[in-house]
């Protein structure tokens, strides 16, 4: 199965024309089985793209963009992302200062500056 298929929509779909965190509608809610989840949400009449990924006990991260064709193509760029950056994350996840811990710091850090 390839990585693409792996993802799925939050609730089978039924998150979708609810309001997201930022105050938009979520128009896209996707999650992978590694605990990552990637939602759009939108208000068009305020010109408003907000698109947020989570990696459960690491990571949430959102980014807002003025278009929807700009909010789109960053789906499709940071969904491989998130996958191969928690291929890279210590599985017991952010406990302690452990070296593993601090190395995934400098992960979520590089993610975070590529995707700002």
């Amino acid at each position: 199965m390839s990585d693409e298929q792996s993802w799925r929509p939050v609730e089978e779909g039924r998150t979708l024309g609810l309001g997201g965190a930022e105050g938009g509608i979520l128009v896209r809610d996707e999650e992978h089985p590694a605990g990552l989840r990637i939602t759009l949400e939108e208000d068009p009449e305020r010109s408003f793209y907000a698109l947020t990924c989570g990696i459960s006990g690491w990571l949430v991260h959102t980014r807002f963009f003025g278009s929807e064709v700009e909010a789109h193509a960053a789906w499709d760029e940071m969904k491989p992302a998130l996958v191969e950056l928690v291929m890279q994350l210590p599985a017991a996840g952010a406990k302690g200062l452990a070296p593993a811990t601090r190395e995934a710091g400098a992960k979520l850090g590089a993610f975070l500056a590529r995707f700002p």
